[in-house]
């Protein structure tokens, strides 16, 4: 790998940093804790992060890639995909098509690309019926990665993320100690030694109830499953409006 002395993160909400809360408002998120470890080790390294919540694909490709390739940062990462699987009908196989040529264009630039896999959503009963697609999305995946020598941080493969800890009360974005781990993992990827494991075990669970369980269950489809698919069905995106939280290449910040 070489000299790692800039960074630019592509993608949707995933990347954007949902639902890692910053102290000082906004989200943090795991390509933000990975642009400092990696600044903690290259004087000079500066950092951008395009990524915007509820992009699909299409729109990362049109809006952020050409930005990214004009910049020519040594590191791109690159996820996306993710909300277009969502969507009932959709092809994987199309989907990894426009995959693809983003990360032939990326490459061409000369950058560094890491792609991220799906997540597995085996204990996640909304998204229970996507695996199927999901595993197909992610051969496509590794191929792309395999043509044009892609490192690959492999979601799918974390099972420390099967803990319900690892996600937040809408259970489709990470929590910050998810996101922590994500983190982690892609420094482990790039060749960077971190100093903590990612996979390290959590602690013992707080047991719940059956009726404590269902409570939550149901408050988690009223405060969110309905509101998504009141999204979905409008046309509406949680990005609309939003800028990107980091549009330009700059240091980092240590607070």
């Amino acid at each position: 790998m070489p000299v790692l002395d800039s960074f630019i993160a592509l993608g949707d909400s995933f990347t954007e940093g949902l639902d890692d809360p910053a102290p000082a408002g906004g989200f943090v998120g795991w390509a933000d804790r990975l642009a400092a470890v990696l600044s903690a080790r290259q004087e000079g390294f500066r950092y951008a992060n395009l990524a915007i919540r509820g992009k699909v694909l299409q729109e990362i490709v049109d809006e952020q890639v050409p930005l990214a390739v004009s910049l020519r940062p040594r590191l791109v990462t690159f996820c996306g995909g993710g909300n277009d699987i969502l969507v009932p009908g959709s092809d994987p196989d199309a989907v990894a098509e426009i995959y693809e040529i983003a990360v032939a264009d990326l490459r061409a630039a000369g950058c560094e690309v890491l792609v991220f896999t799906g997540f597995d959503p085996k204990h996640t009963p909304l998204l229970r019926s996507l695996r199927g697609k999901i595993a197909i999305y992610n051969n496509h995946l590794w191929s792309v990665a395999e043509r044009y020598r892609c490192r690959v941080v492999d979601l799918w493969s974390m099972t420390v993320l099967h803990d319900r800890r690892a996600w937040s009360e809408d259970r489709l974005h990470l929590s910050s100690e998810g996101h922590r781990r994500v983190a982690l993992r892609a420094a482990e990827v790039l060749g960077c030694e971190p100093g903590e494991e990612w996979s390290a075990p959590w602690p013992p669970p707080v047991d719940e109830d059956w009726m404590t369980q269902r409570r939550h269950d149901l408050r988690w489809a009223r405060e969110h499953v309905v509101p998504w698919i009141g999204r979905q069905l409008r046309g509406e995106s949680m990005g609309d409006g939003l800028v990107p939280k980091r549009p330009e290449l700059l240091p980092v910040c240590s607070d």
